[in-house]
């Protein structure tokens, strides 16, 4: 014979069951946080440079621009670059660098260009500055010239290697670049790719051509000052060293020579005695 229960007297036979696997310990595994362990190193002081809320700017990566005290400051939510001299003064003007505030692409005359989106920025020994444009997909290049593309395809996404005009990029990745190797380095999130770009030789070497000429300059002016305090030594010498090869005697010499001694004798005088004595 068959019993059939109530919902209710099932529901009462279940919970014993439900109780049970509630009882059970959770699986942690790795997902476990552990305890942390912090050693605070004191002698650290930390103070704000610069309110983005008072100048209307979102500063989402700062870098030094080499050859120059400033600072370059890229506000990717507003797709520009701000320069403020460093270190910062109270009242020190923040300059716009490139970007209108209007999101786009394009090259051209640094007034002129635009972005969209760039997520970070790299700056090599020239003084070039490599930016990560996100929305874009691109690689752009800053220079005294104005804005170029090196590498990537704003029309669509991708993870493809080759010349920069066929290459592609996520729309999440960063730049950072390394002087030892002359390259910039490529963290494309999006992809989940550490890529390489090559860079050109003469944007890797420190200083410049003018620069060189100027240490040749200073080097020559610094060996004529060495030859001409060598002449004046020679001139003002006690000294003057004829051809003969003999020393001739300084006027200042033959004075005290002609000056008596003691004995009413002058220097003359005194060696003529002597070498009578000696025959």
């Amino acid at each position: 014979m068959i019993v059939s229960l109530s919902p209710m007297a099932s529901l009462l036979y279940s919970l014993p069951f439900f109780a049970f696997i509630l009882s059970l310990p959770l699986n942690q595994g790795n997902h476990e946080t552990a305890k942390p362990k912090v050693v605070m190193e004191e002698g650290y002081m930390v103070t704000t440079l610069i309110d983005g809320h008072k100048l209307k700017i979102n500063p989402h990566e700062v870098l030094s621009r080499p050859g120059t005290s400033d600072l370059l400051i890229l506000d990717s939510s507003g797709s520009a670059f701000y320069t403020v001299s460093f270190p910062i003064s109270q009242g020190a003007a923040v300059n716009r660098f490139l970007g209108d505030g209007i999101a786009g692409y394009l090259d051209g005359e640094l007034s002129s260009a635009r972005f969209n989106g760039p997520r970070s920025f790299a700056v090599d020994l020239k003084g070039n500055v490599y930016v990560a444009d996100k929305i874009n997909r691109v690689i752009r290049k800053i220079s005294g010239s104005g804005v170029t593309t090196i590498a990537g395809n704003y029309s669509k996404e991708g993870k493809a290697d080759g010349p920069g005009k066929v290459a592609s990029f996520s729309n999440d990745f960063e730049l950072a670049f390394i002087p030892e190797k002359c390259v910039l380095l490529v963290s494309d999130h999006g992809n989940q790719l550490v890529r390489q770009i090559n860079l050109k030789p003469e944007d890797c070497v420190r200083g410049s051509h003018s620069a060189l000429g100027a240490v040749s300059v200073w080097a020559l002016g610094l060996g004529l000052s060495c030859l001409i305090g060598m002449i004046i030594g020679i001139v003002v010498r006690p000294y003057v060293i004829p051809h003969t090869g003999s020393v001739q005697r300084t006027s200042f010499q033959a004075d005290m020579e002609a000056l008596p001694n003691h004995f009413g004798e002058t220097s003359a005088d005194n060696l003529l005695r002597h070498q009578k004595r000696s025959c």
